[in-house]
């Protein structure tokens, strides 16, 4: 008779350390994805005590292995006449719990390790949203800065009669994020209506009005992200009203994210961009704000120069450094470092809630933590905006427009069950105030439940 092998299984903790690895040598100079696993898993083992059949080999090493990545080129034409070649890429992560649903990024620095960081993360930033959408992200590296509306409908055209092949409303649904605005998806969206004959208003997000986008969608992330800050004070005894905000960025989620903090009382003081910050004692003058980069796209410095002796520019300099009540990095990964986080809470910082994705390091998280700050990731914080994308996707279905006052009540009840299963997540789990292990743990718990729902796929 056989005799039965008695060796122990690998600890779940070994496996996942073997894992990762295994990760970063099968995806060579991927830093940001690198690190956004590593954030992920290093919060999963009380999950696998209580529920050893997430701890079965298959369920993580799916889950961070993406079910398609699509790498393609994007040729297109200058005004000049000359002809450049960008890479184009989408990282369809997971489709358990829907068709996957996250942005398309046109920047420089997007490359296939970005993507991914940003698709893993939408993972657990849509599970969270209770919506039934899945986790996939995209974009180029081409940078529409300073490029005419010819030049970037030319680049947009191009790099949809790509993507039209792998997108659709029951299969991968993108929309905006770095770099593509309403210009960006009207050209997409009208190349990939042009090619398919269809009116397919389901297949993007972040629409214009007046052809099936949804109230308050620009609005959405920035709003969120206050939202849930709101929250996580409430938690603590405290409001939003009367505190001093420090801002980050002065893009679409900045901006309003500072509309939302001065409709709920708050003193938002600070707004930035590459070349540095600006701080408004009397507080940003939101029209002036919204003029000088929404309207002339020109430096922040031009904020300081138009508004007279309350703003004051400082070149290179970075918001952390200005003293607050609450702070909200709204710019890009890895923003907020060990320093930044060091003067925050040397200034009194009460709460931090990411509208950026990752905007915060490993280092900075830590310290802040540690400091009893309210630390709101942004897989929850900033998960508005995908939200009301999944609301716009219920209205084209239902070829309905609602208010935005309906609009708005959903995503305010959207954005306190989040911040509410991430705390009462972390409180199940032993870590209670640890929103990055509850909402980490809340996602992947949606998620690996379909995923073993649905076989082995």
């Amino acid at each position: 008779m056989p005799v039965k092998d008695q060796r122990a299984p690998h600890a779940p903790k070994d496996r996942l350390a073997s894992l990762r690895a295994e990760l970063e040598r099968r995806n060579p100079a991927q830093p940001e994805f690198h690190q956004a696993v590593r954030e992920v898993l290093a919060t999963l083992d009380p999950v696998f005590a209580v529920r050893p059949e997430f701890a079965e080999p298959g369920v993580v090493e799916r889950l961070v292995e993406p079910e398609r990545q699509i790498i393609f080129r994007v040729p297109w034409q200058d005004d000049e006449g000359t002809v450049h070649v960008n890479r184009g890429y989408r990282v369809e992560f997971n489709s358990a719990l829907g068709p996957y649903k996250g942005g398309l990024r046109f920047h420089p620095s997007v490359n296939i390790g970005v993507v991914k960081f940003l698709g893993f993360e939408q993972i657990f930033k849509n599970a969270l949203t209770g919506l039934g959408i899945g986790g996939g992200k995209g974009g180029s590296d081409f940078d529409p800065h300073g490029r005419s509306d010819a030049e970037v409908m030319r680049f947009c055209q191009s790099f949809m009669t790509e993507l039209q092949r792998h997108i659709g409303e029951h299969t991968d649904v993108p929309a905006g994020d770095i770099g593509v605005g309403g210009r960006e998806i009207g050209y997409l969206f009208g190349q990939y209506r042009r090619i398919t004959n269809r009116w397919e208003a389901g297949v993007f997000t972040g629409k214009g009005r007046g052809w099936g986008g949804s109230a308050i969608r620009p609005q959405a992330t920035g709003y969120g992200s206050v939202l849930f800050a709101a929250e996580m004070l409430a938690r603590k005894g405290a409001a939003l009203d009367g505190q001093t905000a420090v801002v980050s960025d002065s893009g679409n989620v900045a901006i309003y994210t500072i509309e939302k903090l001065q409709q709920l009382g708050a003193n938002p003081i600070t707004a930035s961009d590459s070349t540095g910050y600006v701080v408004d004692e009397k507080g940003i003058d939101l029209d002036l704000l919204k003029q000088v980069k929404e309207v002339e796209r020109a430096r922040i410095s031009e904020y300081a120069a138009y508004r007279g002796s309350s703003a004051r520019y400082v070149a290179g300099g970075r918001v952390w450094d200005v003293a607050a009540d609450v702070a909200f990095p709204s710019a890009t990964q890895n923003e907020l470092d060990a320093e930044g986080a060091l003067a925050l809470v040397r200034n009194g910082v009460k709460a931090v809630s990411e509208g950026a994705n990752m905007p915060t390091t490993p280092e900075a998280v830590h310290i802040l933590q540690e400091a009893g700050v309210a630390f709101g990731p942004g897989k929850a914080a900033n998960a508005g905006g995908v939200a009301v994308s999944a609301l716009e996707m219920s209205q084209n279905a239902a070829r309905t427009a609602w208010t935005a006052e309906r609009v708005e009540d959903e995503l305010g009840a959207i954005m306190r069950a989040i911040h509410d299963v991430a705390y009462e997540t972390a409180e199940r789990y032993g870590a209670p105030g640890d929103y990055v292990t509850g909402a980490n743990i809340a996602g992947f718990e949606r998620v690996a439940d379909a995923m073993l729902a649905q076989g082995l796929i």
